[in-house]
């Protein structure tokens, strides 16, 4: 008697199918789950999108798909490690936008064409004090003028720069790098660090200085100065005179002064220590008790107290030689000076001067 039931053959078949049948449904399913997760998304606006230095383009599969640029970051990944893509990835900001292909995006990623980075733009006149130029990046848009600040005082080498390696070690410089970042336009990167501002007008003035006639390392001996004194006498030069012709000469009263022992008596000195410059100093002014004051120190003050102009670099170089040891302003709105070689001469160009001025 043939026993009741399926056969064996019979329901192995309808084992092995439904096995099959689920395996077919576990690979159309992932299949399909895999095609649906790297197909475009919706296409919609364009964003900007920031793959950060540093960051692993897998981790920034995470912040495309939080920006809807693709559908899904987990396999987003898997798709790069099994092409071998991500490491020409450039950091940067992109502009992307949803609908893209996988490989319209891997594509724009290692060609890095990434948005040009915000700017700031800021032109430095000459004779312009740290914290001057401080505020002129504030008006261009930078904010951290503290942190600008800060960096310009902080004792610490900046290896980019020749020029500032002259910088000494002294406790008295109100500013350590007054006098050392060059007056000229700039343009860089917004969110540079203030660092970064720093070392950039360093070096060029480093890159200025190489236009000088190339013995103007031996004018430094010849007139028995270093390089930071001589920058000093610069900006001593940058902020008492206007007409050109007339900055060697100037120089050449400075170091005839020096030589002599006499005090500078440089009112910019005076004014440089104060909060706001004045029309004209008071005898109080004169008496602040300071290493800067130069009616009251013999000798040069610790440092700078400008950036000075090529000009006046080139004057501190190459002064005038003259006889000379005093110099008074004309009153007549020229910018020029009356120059002598006594103080008897000296006080006839005052009232000279003083009658000049228009009533």
């Amino acid at each position: 008697m043939r026993p009741v039931g399926p056969s064996k053959a019979r329901i192995t078949f309808w084992v092995i199918t439904s096995l099959l049948s689920l395996m077919i449904l576990i690979v159309g399913g992932t299949y399909l789950y895999i095609w649906n997760g790297l197909r475009p998304t919706s296409s919609g606006d364009t964003v900007q999108v920031e793959l950060k230095k540093g960051s692993s383009p897998l981790a920034f599969a995470e912040v495309l798909e939080d920006h809807g640029i693709i559908r899904n970051a987990f396999l987003f990944k898997y798709y790069l490690r099994y092409k071998n893509e991500g490491p020409r990835f450039q950091a940067g900001v992109y502009e992307l936008h949803p609908g893209m292909n996988k490989q319209e995006i891997i594509d724009k990623l290692n060609a890095g064409e990434i948005l040009p980075a915000e700017t700031i733009r800021f032109t430095i006149p000459e004779g312009f004090t740290v914290e001057q130029i401080a505020d002129k990046l504030a008006e261009a848009g930078y904010d951290d003028k503290a942190g600008f600040i800060a960096a310009a005082d902080k004792d610490q080498a900046w290896p980019d720069a020749d020029a500032a390696k002259n910088v000494p070690k002294d406790g008295k410089l109100r500013h350590r790098l007054e006098g050392y970042m060059f007056p000229e336009t700039y343009e860089l990167p917004k969110d540079s660090k203030p660092e970064a501002i720093i070392d950039r007008m360093l070096q060029e003035t480093d890159r200025k200085l190489d236009s000088l006639p190339e013995n103007w390392d031996d004018a430094l001996a010849e007139n028995g100065v270093n390089f930071h004194q001589m920058l000093t006498i610069a900006s001593l030069v940058e902020r008492e005179v206007v007409v050109d012709e007339e900055r060697p000469i100037v120089a050449g009263i400075i170091y005839n002064r020096l030589k002599k022992g006499m005090p500078l008596q440089i009112d910019a000195t005076v004014q440089y220590l104060l909060d706001k410059q004045k029309e004209h100093l008071m005898e109080a002014d004169l008496q602040v008790d300071s290493p800067y004051n130069t009616y009251k120190i013999k000798g040069l003050p610790p440092g700078p107290i400008a950036s000075p102009s090529l000009k006046s670099i080139e004057a501190a170089l190459f002064p005038a030689k003259t006889d000379y040891y005093y110099y008074v302003t004309k009153k007549d709105g020229s910018q020029k000076h009356l120059f002598a070689e006594t103080l008897k001469q000296h006080n006839q160009n005052i009232a000279k001067s003083n009658q000049m001025a228009t009533p």
